[in-house]
């Protein structure tokens, strides 16, 4: 009877998540409540608000699988200031809502997603290169001061293989530091920055593009491009045809490399087979061209933001969700889910980054 009493009265304590229910089943279920729902949830009492914004309630959604993908975008302002979003899927207008500025904003970051965290590494401020290195948590939406890198970079090429971070390029290779620190990988584990042996032949300066696809990552430069393999150190120049194709900022989905060519089209680079196709079944779905677009595998489904410039003194961001798949003849077909206006900025304002997180 006695110990029927106390759970009676921790059941009916003013700290229980719900009233009722153990604490742990209760964590269970909010644990399971879609991440657009978490600020209404907030609203209910203090414990909740508390486990909102509490790495347990993370962990518990990663243990039960729960978590979602979420996106978030980078902007610049015509005065160079940079604005982050992320994107909330409420119906039935889906919204981009503001997030903390970074502390310190540079042109040309480079940008890579661990975890929940998105790492922003280097960057020019005021023309000069920077080697900082920021950290947005995504969970907290937070941000920190990451472990500096060993050279200062700005338009560097990036990619996560096996936890760790790889940036590539992104400095003149005039000095011996630059030279043999061309290249270098982070341990989030150990917070330190090593270096990674380069031939001289691959050191371009700038890398206008990035992407990991399978073991190895993918950067675009000035002249061609290169492959990077980490587990043997293997460093190759890329292929005509894929150096010739991959215009502008990409994404991989289920292994394939998707770009749009400023004509109109989404096109898909299988590596395996060394060749591009276009995205089919989405001709009349949206619109001709896509200014500034941005791609991001959210979920297993292509997202893709773009531009759209307006009348008057502001310009649209829109945004659309497609889902990809080979059919029976092997052909590259996509089915829009949904697209739509996100946000309205001031006009010059222009996409840096989009990213997916899943929490």
């Amino acid at each position: 009877m006695m110990s029927w009493a106390c759970r009676s009265e921790e059941s009916e304590s003013p700290n229980n998540l719900i009233p009722y229910l153990p604490n742990d089943v209760a964590l269970n279920c909010l644990a399971r409540i879609p991440r657009s729902h978490h600020p209404t949830l907030s609203l209910v009492s203090k414990p909740i608000r508390s486990l909102l914004y509490s790495p347990l309630l993370f962990t518990t959604r990663s243990l039960l699988q729960c978590t979602q993908p979420l996106l978030y975008l980078t902007l610049r302002s015509r005065d160079s200031s940079l604005q982050w979003f992320t994107l909330h899927r409420t119906n039935p207008n889906p919204l981009l809502a503001p997030l903390p500025p970074i502390p310190s904003p540079a042109v040309g970051s480079a940008y890579a997603v661990l975890g929940p965290t998105i790492y922003v590494l280097g960057g020019s401020i005021q023309d000069v290169p920077s080697s900082h290195v920021w950290l947005l948590d995504c969970r907290f939406h937070r941000w920190l001061r990451g472990p500096p890198m060993r050279v200062a970079r700005e338009f560097a090429a990036a990619g996560v293989l096996h936890g760790k971070i790889y940036v590539l390029g992104g400095c003149v290779a005039d000095t011996w530091s630059r030279s043999a620190n061309w290249a270098e990988v982070l341990d989030p584990a150990s917070g330190r920055w090593e270096r990674v042996a380069s031939p001289t032949e691959v050191r371009e300066k700038w890398m206008h593009a990035s992407a990991v696809v399978g073991d190895r990552i993918y950067a675009m430069a000035d002249r061609g491009g290169i492959a990077f393999e980490p587990r043997s150190c293997a460093w190759e120049s890329v292929g005509g045809e894929l150096d010739h194709g991959w215009r502008g900022r990409a994404c991989v989905v289920e292994g394939i490399l998707y770009c749009y060519d400023y004509l109109g089209k989404i096109k898909g680079f299988d590596v395996g087979r060394g060749v591009w196709e276009e995205l089919k079944g989405l001709e009349n779905a949206l619109p001709r061209f896509l200014c500034g677009a941005t791609m991001a595998d959210l979920g297993g489904k292509l997202c893709v933001v773009w531009e759209c410039q307006c009348n008057g003194k502001e310009m649209e961001i829109w945004c659309a969700e497609i889902g990809v798949k080979k059919n029976s003849d092997g052909e590259l077909w996509g089915q829009l889910g949904w697209f739509g206006k996100v946000l309205s900025v001031p006009k010059g304002s222009s996409i840096v980054n989009c990213s997916s997180v899943s929490l």
